[in-house]
Parts: structure tokens; sequence; C-alpha cells
């Protein structure tokens, strides 16, 4: 009789809190273990990319890892087989195909799964497709990382020489630190313009209408100073007014598409207050999984990093249901609301959705933190609203006339049927346009009917500077310019903000002196590096190495024989110069000499120092 017990298959993760999931669902065949993140990377010491060798990368295992990977190996030994279920995306392949390497598994076999969700049936049905690890996807995150190597680790020793010790360059973070200054100096550049309205109450039909002045004898309104908005405001005075048109008319307004990570990030600063890192952080945590009460430990939601508004026939079919069920009939449309992404999208996964639509948020608050509730309704009602039909509205637009001439025009808008507004309404970073009057109520009344002026008033208003960025809004515009993908953009803002790039002011990026000294560097000396269109153009090239239609050692080659011709040229044109970074001057006044204080940067954060400091 055989007394040992049957070996076991090792599944190998990244987070410890996803093998914990993970292993409730998979039961006592499997024992799963996590890498907890990467194990392998290039040495921090050197560069790490043979550039005379086709780049070849010189990997080593990450200070720390060493104890992670024993375990690892020592479960190896015993397990029947090993299964790599490291995350869905470039980084979690490269993961599995490092894993691979150190425990002597072919890539090319039946070694890898991946899961969308981690829920119990999404899990036991990914462990019975395993499939070879993807190279592709493995080269496309090589290729970013020795890129990143590349930049970082040749321009940052420049900058410690030129402007100071311990500042860092990198391909998307310079980009990122140029938008911000380059926005700062639109502001500080900006000439606001003077412009007027008049605005007019009257009474038509027995209601009160709010109506703004659009024309003056058959041309449109356009009143840049006081002396014009005087002389238009009493041409209205003259009275004699008639309804002149009424039209009326439907809107319907479209439910935003499920979250992609972009969104996600922007709509939880909007509405949550939260930085990008903190999304990101609390929605692995609801990836991963969490322990509910009386059900166990569950994944809440879909993968978190990407750029699809794609979501599977399943998932639209649950909240069809559970629309109809909770809301009524009339709220499910006729057919499901497909939405189309953006062009530059990898497409890679399904949009940010609920894992089981039945967990409805309220249901499980006792077992969330305040934050994991928070983010997890707003993943939940942006799903459900996406696949609600069109709220409606019943407009209407009133034009009234003059005998003078003056033609003033008042809109209304009544809502009909609330549809996904009656569940969620995506939130905005743009204030109000001034165009137009705002809505006031509906109005009975038709063509020829008389009215009478109660009162009028012109106000002055000024252009307005473009807003600095928020995070959201900037997360918004690298995605818009096609710089970073989904996993880049939280690491991009720390990585800024941490440096002393950009700090913080309220919600709002505000760019450092030492900010502004290293773009100004950056554009002067390595203008492809800082260039938006040349950023985007790599993001496609790496998208390439993915899709199999590029080499990656080609693209590589490429950028480099042109990054290092303008290394050199850049060495030359700054020998024996040294950037000086302008002090930051504060309202405060040194109590010895009387100089004005400036904000300095220690160890221990921000401090005042006297700017005579050593004599005083």
């Amino acid at each position: 009789m055989n007394s040992h017990k049957p070996a076991y298959k090792l599944v190998i993760v990244e987070s410890p809190a996803k093998a914990r999931t993970i292993s409730k669902f998979l039961g006592r065949n499997y024992k799963v273990e996590a890498s907890q993140g990467h194990v392998r990377d290039l040495p921090k010491s050197q560069l790490g990319v043979d550039v005379e060798h086709d780049f070849e990368p010189k990997y080593i295992t990450i200070r720390g890892r060493g104890e992670v990977l024993e375990r690892i190996r020592k479960e190896a030994k015993g397990a029947k087989s090993i299964i790599l279920a490291t995350d869905p995306d470039r980084e979690g392949e490269a993961i599995s195909w490092h894993l691979a390497t150190i425990l002597g598994i072919d890539p090319e076999s039946e070694c890898r799964v991946e899961f969308n969700e981690i829920t119990e049936k999404t899990v036991k049905s990914a462990i019975k497709q395993p499939r070879a690890v993807n190279m592709q996807l493995v080269n496309a995150q090589q290729a970013r990382r020795l890129l990143d190597r590349l930049v970082g680790y040749k321009i940052s020793p420049l900058l410690w020489v030129k402007i100071k010790k311990g500042l860092s360059a990198g391909r998307v973070q310079s980009v990122a630190t140029r938008m911000v200054v380059d926005r700062e100096q639109e502001i500080e550049q900006f000439e606001p313009e003077e412009y007027w309205f008049v605005d007019a109450e009257l009474r038509a039909g027995g209601k009160q209408l709010h109506a703004r002045l659009i024309a003056l004898d058959g041309e449109r309104v356009s009143l840049s100073d006081q002396a014009q908005a005087d002389a238009a405001k009493a041409c209205v005075e003259q009275g004699g007014f008639v309804i002149r048109s009424v039209k009326r008319g439907e809107k319907r307004k479209h439910p935003a598409p499920p979250f992609t990570t972009s969104n996600l990030q922007q709509e939880a600063s909007r509405k949550l207050g939260f930085t990008t890192a903190k999304t990101m952080q609390i929605a692995q945590q609801l990836y991963e999984g969490v322990d509910i009460e009386g059900r166990g430990t569950l994944g809440l939601i879909s993968y978190i990093r990407t750029d699809s508004v794609r979501l599977s026939d399943e998932a639209v079919a649950a909240a069809r249901e559970a629309i109809a069920a909770r809301y009524g009939a009339e709220y499910v449309p006729e057919k499901p609301n497909v939405y189309k992404g953006r062009k530059s999208a990898q497409d890679a996964h399904e949009a940010i959705r609920p894992a089981n639509i039945d967990l409805r948020p309220e249901e499980i608050k006792a077992s969330l933190t305040k934050d994991q509730f928070n983010l997890y309704k707003l993943v939940y009602l942006r799903f459900v609203a996406c696949q609600m039909a069109d709220a409606l509205y019943e407009t209407q637009q009133i034009e009234i006339a003059s005998e003078s001439g003056a033609v003033l025009r008042s809109s209304a808008e009544r809502l009909k049927f609330a549809g996904f507004t009656a569940v969620y309404e995506e939130g905005t970073d743009d204030a109000p346009a001034q165009d137009e009057a705002q809505a006031g109520a509906m109005a009975d009344v038709n063509e020829g009917d008389k009215a009478e002026l109660l009162g009028d008033e012109a106000t002055q208003h000024f252009t307005q500077a473009p807003p600095r960025y928020t995070e959201a809004s900037l997360v918004r515009a690298l995605e818009e310019k096609g710089i970073g993908r989904p996993s880049t953009y939280a690491p991009t803002i720390s990585t800024i903000t941490s440096h002393d790039y950009v700090i913080k002011e309220g919600k709002y990026l505000k760019p450092t002196p030492l900010g502004r000294v290293v773009t100004g560097l950056m554009k002067e000396h390595f203008a492809d590096i800082v260039d938006l269109k040349f950023t985007n153009q790599m993001e496609e090239e790496l998208d390439g190495i993915e899709n199999g239609k590029a080499q990656w050692r080609d693209v590589l080659a490429d950028f480099y024989g042109d990054f290092s011709k303008e290394m050199n040229e850049a060495e030359k044109a700054m020998d024996g110069v040294k950037l000086k970074v302008p002090d930051v001057l504060s309202d405060e006044y040194c109590d010895v000499c009387g100089r004005q204080m400036v904000v300095k940067k220690g160890r221990f954060g921000y401090f005042l120092a006297c700017p005579g400091f050593p004599e005083c």
C-alpha cells in the first residue's frame, strides 16, 4: 500500500491576498503561493542592458525576494505540476516568464492561466484552460522596461551633475512634468478678454421667463465693453415684446460607458477625492478578494488595468435582468448598450465591473472599509447605469423680439423619464459654459403672445485662463494623447510629485522651480523624449511588439541610435554648465538680518531658510 499523499498542483499568483482567495476556491489538491510581484529585474547599481550585444538584459533576483523564491522552489519540488496565474497583462505575463525561467519550466508548455475576475466559477474554469506564456506580451513589457532604463540611467547622471544630486528622468514622467509646466506657462501668459451679457426677466402666459439678449437689428450680439452693453441694455428697455417663436422638442442623454482604469481614476478623484494611487490600491483589494461575512473571501470587481469598454455577454445579460427586476422593464433598453473604445485601446480585457451583480453594495457594506465600500459602489452603479435606458428631457426654446430690434432667448428643459439618471450620473471637471442663459422653468406660451419686461441687467465677464491640471484631468490628458497605458498613470503621478517636480496645491498640480528647470533642460537637449507625439509613437511601437508586428530588439535599436547621438551632443553642449534652481520666496522675513526667507526641502520635508546662510 502506497503511504505517499497524492501530489498537489502548485499555483503561483502575485499577491498574498489573491493567493488566500484562490486557495479557498481550489481546495486541497492545490497549493497557492504568492511571488509578491516581480521576482527578477535589472540591477539598480548598473545599466543592466548590453547595448553592444543586441540590448541583452541582465536580470537579477530582486533584493528581498530570495526567501520568497526559496519557498516557491521548495513547493515546486513536491508539485505534480506548476500553474502560473499572475495578472492578465504585460507585467503579469513577464512575471510568469521570469518564474518559468527560474523554476526551469518550458514557457512554451501549457503552464499559464489567467482570469479577468477572481470568482470561484472563473478561477475553476481558467485552471482547466492553460496555455503557453505569450512571448509577444513578455517582449512588449521587456522593451518598455529597457527603454525606461536607458532613458533613466543615461539622462539622470547628467541631471545630477548639471542641476543637483538625486534627480531622475523617465520617459513618461518627463512628458507628464512637461505638460504641467506648459499648462502653468499658458496660465501665466494668458490675457483675459472682457465680454458682457444682457439678461432680462419677462412675464408671458402668466409665467416669469429668464432670457438672454442674442441679437440686435438682425446681427448676433457680441458685447466687449460697458459702452456696448449699456447701449444694448437701453435698446432692450424700449420694450414692446412679443413671442416670435416657440420650439418644443425632446433631448436624450446617454449613460456613460463602464469604467476603464483612466475613467475610474478620474471619477474617484472627482466624487471621492481619491488620489490615483489610492484608487488603484483600493481597487486592487476589491479585485483580489475581501472577506464577506457569511460568504467567505470574494473578488468583488473584474481586472482593474484595462483601457477597454467591452463587456461580456454574460455580464450584460445579468445587468439587464437585475435592472428589470429592480426598476421595471421600461428602464431596460430594447438592445444592450454597446460602447466604442478609443482607437489606441489595447482591448485586452473587459471594462471594470462588479464580479457579481447580486452583491449589492449596501448588502456587504459591513464587511468593507469605508473606502472599499465607496469605490465598490462607484463601480457597481456605473456598471448598472451603463446598461440602462437613456434619460429623456422635454425641451423648450422661446425667442422673444422687441419693436426696437432686440431678440432674447429663453431655454428650459424638464425631465420626462429618468432612465439611467435614477442610478448614476458622471462627474465633470469643467465649469458650465456661460454662453447660454441657465435653463429655467417651462412656460405655456404661443407664438404672437405679448411679453412684459420686468427688469434687465448687464453683467461683465472675463475669459478664463485654462485651469491647472488635477490628477484626474492630467490622467485624462495623458490618455487622450496616447501617453502611457492603464498601468502607468498612477505611478507616473506618484513619481513626479515624490521627486518634487510637481506639487499639489489643494487638488491642483503646480510645477516647482525644479520641475521647470529640469523640463527646460529636457526640451533643449532631449526634445524627442519630452515630445508628446514621439512618446505616443513609442507606445504604438510597444503595442506593435505585443501584436507581433515588430521585434523588440529592432524597436530598441531604432530608438537608441538617435538617443545616443542626443546624449553625446547634450554632454558637449553642457560641458562646464551648472543650472541654478531659483528659490521659492516665502512671506516670512529673517529675524536676524531681515532678508526674505526661502522655502527649502530637506530630508524631513519643507522648511524655511535664510538666503544669507551661512553668513547669517
